[in-house]
């Protein structure tokens, strides 16, 4: 583990010190003190520094504040095809990426819920703006994932990872949570990334498929009833249309974090498919790189795309954008009532010069619509019928 010290969580050894590092450091403790009230900062300092552990942070730190949150935030949480996972085998899951920091934080509130061991979670080196971010996410069991590199070391730095969650699933038998593209899909059109495959097979890049069967991929579907970022991203969409330079501050990264894990999700579920390994035991040994990487991208997007869970806007949104009346059954005039007024409101959240109503609902419709979009190609492509 010594090669992985720049990208690894911390050992236990090392919690102590950095807890009395977090403790002592002032951003941290201005970031900290809103979320934690009515408990006061002695008492959570206290709380703190009494962990030996990353588990003991993890069961009396974040599992208390996560358990808070859930209950100001959502109406549920609902994890749906965790069973096998109490073996004790491990996997690399794979998922839609809608929240930058809660859809890993949820996932390992389920597992712990039942009896789980939780999931070591990929992190894009981007979000850790300053060095008590990440002091916390690494006490938390995330691992780096370095995308302010050159060109020239990119390929290094991709080997490096692969070889990491290698080691991390196959000798430590530890799982592990990686998002199926860097970055949120704003509009909810969720695809895996090639390169992320081609990434993970780097540690034995001459038999991708055998990479990837070693590493027991998991697509995992996750759901969000209501999306606080969402008049967020439709904001971003038209001041990028409008300035094709734009790009979003650290002040807006950490107004994105915020927002998302303050604001009102409704219900969540998270569920998983069918584990990609079948579909690899079918490739031909012969198969190219490329063709491995695209089999594989398409089974995971499928599982993704079969697994969500669906309430009466996302049927509404898909009926808009394409101007069908496919799910009319599926919705009442009270929820399309409802759902106007939805969005009638998120776009009046958003304060920009020139704002286009027309553009940001078109927008806003469609990051509620895509997922029964996937979820209807998904079903022509396997032929099996909209259920």
């Amino acid at each position: 583990m010594q090669n992985f010290d720049d990208i690894r969580p911390l050992y236990d050894g090392e919690v102590p010190s950095v807890i009395r590092s977090l403790i002592n450091d002032p951003y941290f403790r201005r970031a900290a003190e809103p979320l934690i009230k009515p408990i006061t900062w002695e008492i959570f300092s206290g709380a703190m520094l009494a962990c030996k552990s990353i588990n003991d942070f993890q069961r009396t730190i974040i599992y208390p504040f996560m358990k808070q949150l859930i209950a100001k935030t959502t109406s549920e949480l609902t994890g749906i095809g965790f069973e096998e996972f109490k073996d004790g085998s491990s996997h690399i899951y794979i998922s839609n990426h809608r929240d930058i920091v809660l859809d890993a934080a949820f996932l390992n509130i389920l597992f712990f819920d039942k009896g789980i061991d939780t999931s070591e979670i990929a992190i894009g080196d981007n979000l850790l703006i300053y060095n008590w971010i990440t002091d916390l996410v690494r006490l938390n069991k995330s691992f780096i994932v370095k995308r302010r590199v050159s060109v020239r070391e990119m390929l290094d730095t991709s080997r490096h990872l692969s070889e990491y969650i290698f080691d991390t699933i196959t000798r430590r038998r530890q799982s592990a949570w990686i998002a199926q593209r860097e970055g949120r899909a704003k509009d909810s059109d969720d695809k895996t990334q090639a390169s992320l495959l081609k990434m993970l097979t780097l540690y034995n890049s001459s038999k991708p498929a055998e990479a990837l069967r070693s590493l027991d991929i998991i697509p995992l579907s996750i759901t969000y009833e209501f999306d606080p970022c969402d008049y967020l991203k439709a904001k971003e969409y038209q001041l990028k249309r409008d300035n094709p330079g734009y790009k979003k501050s650290q002040a807006d990264d950490i107004e994105n974090m915020r927002t998302g894990i303050l604001g009102y999700k409704g219900k969540v579920f998270f569920k998983f498919g069918n584990r990609i390994n079948d579909t690899l035991s079918r490739i031909d040994e012969k198969t190219s790189r490329a063709q491995v990487l695209e089999t594989v991208t398409q089974a995971i997007d499928r599982e993704i795309y079969k697994n969500y869970v669906f309430f009466p806007m996302n049927y509404i949104a898909y009926d808009l954008m394409e101007n069908s009346n496919l799910f009319a059954a599926r919705y009442t005039d009270e929820d399309k009532a409802a759902f106007d007024n939805y969005i009638d409101g998120q776009i009046a959240k958003i304060d920009i010069p020139g704002k286009d109503y027309g553009f940001l609902r078109e927008r806003l419709i469609g990051m509620y619509g895509n997922t029964v979009k996937n979820y209807v190609s998904a079903e022509k492509a396997e032929g099996t019928g909209i259920k």
